[in-house]
C-alpha cells in the first residue's frame, strides 16, 4: 500500500492536476448530462441503480422491470462503455488532487499520506457494482437474489468512499490554506 502511495505522490504535479482537472470539468459539463438525458429517454426518469446511495434486492428487480428489456440493453450497453471511462476519469482526478495537496500538507512518513488511495476503494466499488448490476439486469426475469442483495450494500460503500475522498479532498485544501496563512503571518 505505501509503495502504491508513493508512486501517485511521485506522479502528482501540478500540471497533471490541471489536466486532470479539465478532464473531470469537461466530463462533468458535456459527458454527463448527455448521458444522463440518454438514459432518462431510454431507461425512463425512475430511480436507477447507479444514482441511489442504497437499494434493497426487489427494488433492484423492480428497476429492471421498469427499464423493460430496451432499458436493461442500454443499461448494459453503458456500463461497458461509459461507467468505465467516468469512474477512471474522476479516480485519476481525485487520486492527483489529494496527491498533489497532501504532499504540500503532510510530512513523509505520515500515516495519513496514505489517505490518497481512498479514490482506489471508490472505482474498485464502482466497478464491482457495476458488475452485480450488470449480471442482475442481463439475468432478468431469473433472479439473481445473492448479487442483487449485495448491490446495494457495494453502491452504498461507492458513495462513501466517493465522498469521502472529496471530503479528503477539501480538508486537504483548507490545511494547506491554513499553512499558507500561517507562513505569511511569520
Amino acid at each position: 500500500m505505501q509503495r502504491l502511495s508513493n508512486y501517485f505522490y511521485a506522479k502528482s504535479s501540478f500540471l497533471v492536476f490541471l489536466i486532470s482537472l479539465a478532464l473531470f470539468v469537461i466530463f462533468m459539463i458535456l459527458v454527463l448530462p448527455s448521458e444522463a438525458e440518454k438514459s432518462a429517454n431510454i431507461t425512463g426518469t425512475g430511480p436507477s441503480p447507479d444514482t441511489s446511495f442504497y437499494y434493497t434486492r426487489s427494488e433492484l428487480y423492480q428497476m429492471a422491470e421498469d427499464f423493460g428489456l430496451e432499458g436493461r440493453l442500454y443499461y448494459l450497453d453503458s456500463r461497458i462503455s461509459f461507467d468505465i471511462i467516468w469512474p477512471l476519469v474522476y479516480t485519476l482526478f481525485l487520486i492527483n488532487a489529494i496527491s498533489w495537496i497532501l504532499d504540500k500538507t503532510i510530512m513523509e512518513g505520515s500515516r495519513m499520506r496514505l489517505l490518497n488511495l481512498a479514490p482506489l476503494a471508490a472505482i474498485l466499488l464502482d466497478f464491482l457494482e457495476n458488475i452485480s448490476n450488470m449480471v442482475v439486469m442481463f439475468r432478468y426475469p431469473t433472479p439473481t437474489d445473492i448479487l442483487a442483495s449485495l448491490a446495494g450494500i457495494i453502491t452504498s460503500l461507492k458513495w462513501i468512499f466517493v465522498g469521502g475522498s472529496f471530503v479528503i479532498l477539501v480538508l486537504g485544501v483548507l490545511l494547506w490554506i491554513g499553512v499558507k496563512i500561517n507562513l505569511i503571518k511569520t
